[in-house]
């Protein structure tokens, strides 16, 4: 595979305690790749090593060109105005300001504001322009969209879908998991330190078992049955209406979301 990061046998204790227990993956150049897991799982530390910001015990990784993060905790004093945030940040990393890159994430609009004085969806757009201040190949996002309401939500979702469009390899940090079944071509979920899959949203959902639920809203009510047998199920339960002669109002099949699956999966679902 054409890797922009790979990760092989990443090993991680504290004090004794093994956090990482030889993680393994790679994350293909020009995708958007989230790293999921339950707390405790090892996810924040996989990630803190690979972003090179934590020490690890044993393994390798291997990152291929530049790197920029957006952390969910970063600040920045509160009287700093973002247009000099931008500007610090950039001669910091000898380059000039992109003016086109700030008018695409809408910091322009807010470009002489203090950094005390802006809306949490602003300070999102503007810790994103300084992650991509260094023009990165490889961007970190951990949460995001964290705290932003629906509009501020969809519109950093269409700017992290035109930076994959760019060419972009993104590696994405969410509890949402519809963010993520949004966002990403791949996902890799932690359990208790290991590796428990890697793949696309459908084969997580093949991974974890093709359990589906069946819904029949009828003159009676409302039935529900879960089953791994989902003809056969429905046949029997339409039979057995039809025989009854009760009249049948809808039917709906549900396979499960991602938020099921990676519980079911991750051990969060226990």
């Amino acid at each position: 595979m054409n890797c922009a990061i790979s990760v092989e046998n990443l090993q991680k204790s504290y004090k004794g305690r093994a956090v990482l227990k030889g993680v393994s993956f790679c994350v293909e150049r020009g995708e958007i790749f989230a790293l999921l897991g339950v707390n405790g799982a090892g996810k924040t530390t996989a990630l803190e090593c690979i972003e090179g910001l934590r020490k690890y015990d044993g393994g390798k990784i291997r990152v291929c060109g530049r790197t920029g993060i957006q952390l969910q905790s970063s600040s920045l004093p509160a009287h700093i105005r973002a247009v000099e945030a931008v500007r610090l940040f950039a001669a910091r990393n000898g380059r000039r300001a992109d003016e086109r890159m700030l008018s695409a994430l809408g910091v322009d609009g807010f470009a002489k504001k203090q950094y005390g004085g802006l809306s949490e969806g602003q300070k999102r757009r503007l810790h994103l322009a300084l992650a991509l201040v260094r023009d990165p190949d490889v961007l970190f996002l951990d949460e995001p969209t964290a705290g932003l309401d629906v509009e501020g939500r969809a519109s950093l979702h269409g700017l992290i879908r035109a930076l994959k469009q760019a060419g972009k390899t993104i590696v994405l940090a969410s509890h949402d998991m519809a963010e993520v079944e949004a966002l990403c071509d791949r996902i890799a979920v932690l359990r208790e330190g290991k590796i428990a899959f890697v793949g696309s949203v459908p084969a997580l959902a093949a991974a974890v078992g093709r359990r589906h639920t069946v819904r029949v809203i009828s003159e009676r009510g409302e039935e529900t049955r879960e089953t791994d047998r989902l003809a056969d199920t429905l046949l029997e339960m339409l039979g057995e209406y039809k025989r009854l002669n009760i009249g049948v109002l809808d039917v709906r099949t549900d396979r499960g979301t991602l938020e099921e699956h990676f519980l079911r999966l991750s051990g969060g679902g226990r």
